[in-house]
């Protein structure tokens, strides 16, 4: 039975734009222009902690969480990615998967921090970068879903 609760927005809406649906989880990318390839897994139930899932709950969250991981080094290739699952606004167990790069806005800080780089004044290198990135996105989408693809599904 799956839990959903009327004020949680991971519970009322995908939580950014669907790229995979399994039977207990979701993956969604993240829009944020500053970020290309940030992407999201969310429990499908109303569940706060990893603790709360079961053993094998666990880990095919975690398993989803290190093949985007995996794909994002592979395609998108960047400096560092991080992961983390906090849930102090939105306690509705999921995990942020973003890829960073030296010279992004709020690099070496999370990207919750104050941006150490205002927007627009960016290094001219880093439009170039960002291109380069964009460019293969449609790749990374699809390495994505296949991965995805073979997880387990029970």
């Amino acid at each position: 039975m799956t839990t959903l609760l009327p004020d949680c927005p991971l519970c009322q809406q995908h939580g950014g734009t669907l790229l995979w649906q399994g039977t207990h989880m979701r993956v969604v990318e993240v829009e944020d222009a500053d970020y290309p390839g940030y992407t999201r897994v969310i429990w499908n139930s109303h569940i706060p902690e990893m603790t709360s899932l079961s053993r094998h709950g666990r880990e095919l969250m975690m398993e989803a969480v290190w093949r985007i991981e995996e794909t994002q080094r592979e395609i998108l290739r960047p400096d560092k990615i991080n992961v983390a699952s906090l849930g102090n606004m939105v306690p509705h167990l999921h995990w942020h998967v973003i890829p960073r790069w030296r010279g992004d806005r709020h690099f070496p800080d999370a990207v919750w921090a104050p941006p150490r780089i205002a927007a627009g004044q960016e290094p001219p290198e880093w439009a170039a970068r960002m291109q380069a990135i964009r460019s293969v996105m449609r790749r990374y989408q699809d390495r994505l879903l296949e991965t995805l693809n073979a997880l387990p599904r029970h």
